[in-house]
């Protein structure tokens, strides 16, 4: 089974979430319909910026702590040199 470390954003350089999960597909849908009242929800943040694959969830979550603690000029970065445009990349993996 795979795990995924994913950024969402609001738009461009706009309010970020970061999440893991393993099935990103279900949980991207999740957010974009507004399943669950949490953050992301309340401000709008639903387009996928940027996702890794992880082997493991240990590893998966490990990632996710690391980058939930990085400060936003490096989590620009990690997002821009895989999606410079901010695309929403939600529908290159459904």
């Amino acid at each position: 089974m795979n795990y995924y470390v994913y950024i969402l954003a609001s738009g461009y350089n706009g309010t970020l979430y970061i999440g893991v999960t393993s099935d990103l597909v279900k949980r991207i849908y999740e957010h974009k319909q507004k399943f669950v009242d949490s953050f992301s929800n309340k401000y709008k943040i639903d387009q996928l910026v940027y996702f890794e694959q992880h082997q493991d969830i240990e590893s998966a979550i490990t990632r996710e702590k690391q980058v939930k603690k990085w400060n936003r000029v490096w989590k620009i970065r990690l997002i821009e040199k895989k999606n410079p445009n901010w695309n929403d990349l939600y529908q290159e993996i459904i």
